[in-house]
């Protein structure tokens, strides 16, 4: 069985979570399997050592799992960007609307160096606008995007077309 194939049968779908019509991917049962979880990471290095990255942000809270993991194993700092109100120091934010309703996220101001070259990790890409305000807050830091990263991807809500304009590489271990 292929890496996709396995991740695949380890992510239990949740109906009508968060709300009614929805189909939930739900990551968590990933975690319990040690090595399916190294073997994740594994393949995210070997996709991302190909790129120049300086550093790697992770989306809260999912994308913290392998964002720094794949930090670590690539020996780049990890910044985590979060939502608003929890980080403890200065920060930049930026509000972005999401499929249902709005939200703001954080970066702390001192997180990334001017002109680093910094990959965006989460879990899963929707419609793609947690990502851009992520990509966002890059910027606003003086850094620029090395990449997008995900583990999962739903294609049929086309969030890659909303980051296109960043022109930079964008990778999902598995598409639905």
């Amino acid at each position: 069985m292929n890496l996709e194939e396995k991740i695949k049968t380890q992510i239990r779908d949740v109906p009508n979570f968060p709300k009614s019509g929805v189909i939930y991917k739900d990551i968590t049962p990933l975690l319990k399997d040690v090595s399916l979880s190294l073997e994740i990471t594994d393949a995210f290095v070997r996709y991302w050592s190909k790129y120049k990255v300086d550093a790697i942000v992770g989306i809260e809270s999912r994308g913290f799992i392998w964002g720094n993991a794949i930090a670590q194993r690539m020996k780049l700092p990890f910044v985590p960007i979060r939502k608003k109100g929890k980080l403890p120091f200065k920060t930049y934010s930026h509000k972005y609307d999401l499929e249902y309703g709005s939200a703001e996220i954080e970066i702390h101001r001192d997180g990334l160096d001017q002109g680093m070259n910094v990959l965006v990790h989460d879990d899963l890409l929707a419609t793609g606008g947690t990502a851009k305000a992520a990509a966002e807050l890059i910027k606003r830091s003086g850094a620029e995007i090395a990449g997008f990263s995900f583990l999962v991807e739903l294609s049929f809500l086309q969030g890659e077309s909303f980051l296109k304009s960043y022109g930079s590489p964008f990778h999902s271990l598995i598409t639905y």
